[in-house]
């Protein structure tokens, strides 16, 4: 068993919550703790439950093995440091955001119809919705009300 991942409780749970939250199935789902632990034993990872990952998830248990940490990352598509390096849980978090929001037609097509612009006219853009969003009582774009 590999020491606790981090010294305060509840990150990992945390993290792991995120990712079923954020990182999305086929059908735009949460993937339910079954599918998960059947894509990881299917892939020849190591031996682990839905009751695990439910485990895991809610923080009653939260210690896992190596090889539970690198399964989980590889269903996931984030590295093993998301569960124990703040900067880079930080950081692929921000990534999951953005691939969340341009799963949004409506998002993506606007953002696909900004490409070419030069970076004064992409400044304006943002401000731009970065005013209506205050108008219409939306937190700011990066996340601060």
């Amino acid at each position: 068993m590999m020491s606790r991942m981090t010294g305060d409780e509840g990150v990992l749970a945390a993290r792991v919550d995120h990712l079923f939250r954020t990182v999305r199935a086929d059908d735009g789902g949460e993937y339910t703790f079954e599918e998960v632990a059947k894509a990881i034993r299917a892939k020849g990872g190591p031996t682990i439950s839905a009751t695990y990952l439910w485990q895991l998830r809610k923080g009653v248990r939260d210690n896992p093995t190596k090889r539970h940490v690198e399964a989980l990352a590889e269903f996931f598509g984030v590295p093993p440091a998301y569960f124990f390096d703040d900067a880079e849980a930080t950081r692929i978090n921000a990534e999951l955001a953005l691939l969340n929001a341009l799963r949004d037609v409506p998002v993506r097509q606007l953002a696909l119809r900004a490409k070419g612009l030069s970076e004064k006219s992409l400044a304006t853009i943002a401000d731009m919705v970065e005013r209506v969003r205050e108008l219409e009582g939306l937190p700011q774009g990066d996340g601060t009300p």
